[in-house]
């Protein structure tokens, strides 16, 4: 299928990395919230560290310019990313080819010892919200992670394993959820990515039934901060928290695979869409 794919490219100097790279993780609230979105990525050179490129797919060109452009969210997305304007060096569409596939790294058995990090589903269909969307946003998750947060450090099981993390520890799982749900990538760029969050579980020996009561606090809070309930949404929900879970345990083991094998995780709904009525 033909995809129009935006290339936003920008030279920005070293002092004002952080605050580019900020106001691009709250701009991207906006396509990732746009039904004329598919996905949304920032990256910088690792040669030049001062370019960047931001990749946009949409589902079309004058989806872009008359859907999102024309639409209520993008005020939001242009004021957040206004000082950054001028700095952009190009700006345009291009639409994908038939040339495309995968690396022998992400065939399958190619690599024993390094865990799977995206999850096997085939490609949303355009228009189709993005998990992070769907839920809520940053807000739903902010909440989510606070309460969490309150039930496990009075939780007897899981006290120890979360005893010593500072205030600010829900909002980091926050931002790594969203990164994985498909928000901005605010937690690869302010703590590191999956290397940090793995080596976060190093030494832990997270066990199975702390694993297991991680799982049940965590669907308790999704209830109490009124996360969407359709079942769609939670079976795609549940799938990451079972599989990121059990990583962790893995993780915190005795032989843990290696902390800087793959990138964060990326959830999309496969097989159970979130229904909408037609119309």
């Amino acid at each position: 299928m033909v995809t129009t794919v935006g290339y936003v490219r920008h030279r920005i100097a070293p002092d004002d990395r952080n605050a580019f790279e900020e106001a691009y993780a709250k701009a991207s609230e906006a396509p990732a919230a746009a039904p004329e979105c598919i996905d949304h990525e920032l990256s910088h050179c690792q040669e030049e560290p001062d370019r960047y490129v931001l990749r946009i797919r949409w589902t079309s060109v004058e989806d872009h310019l008359q859907g999102f452009r024309e639409g209520e969210r993008f005020p939001a997305f242009f004021a957040a990313v206004r000082p950054y304007v001028t700095a952009i060096e190009e700006m345009r569409h291009y639409l994908t080819t038939d040339v495309a596939g995968s690396g022998g790294a992400g065939a399958s058995g190619q690599a024993a010892a390094r865990p799977v990090m995206d999850a096997k589903h085939a490609p949303d269909a355009p228009g189709t919200p993005t998990i992070h969307a769907w839920l809520g946003g940053d807000a739903a998750l902010d909440r989510l992670t606070e309460v969490f947060h309150g039930h496990v450090r009075e939780d007897p099981g899981l006290a120890p394993v979360f005893a010593g993390m500072d205030d600010e520890h829900p909002r980091h799982v926050a931002r790594w959820l969203a990164e994985v749900f498909g928000g901005p990538g605010a937690y690869t760029a302010g703590r590191g990515g999956h290397p940090h969050m793995a080596a976060q579980h190093l030494g832990r020996g997270i066990t199975e039934v702390q694993r297991r009561r991680w799982v049940d606090l965590l669907q308790d809070a999704a209830d109490g901060v009124g996360l969407p309930a359709d079942p769609e949404f939670r079976a795609v929900f549940l799938h990451y928290i079972e599989w990121g879970t059990r990583m962790a345990v893995l993780y915190s083991g005795d032989d843990p695979p290696p902390v800087d094998a793959a990138d964060v995780p990326r959830w999309k709904w496969g097989q159970t869409p979130p229904w909408q009525p037609n119309g």
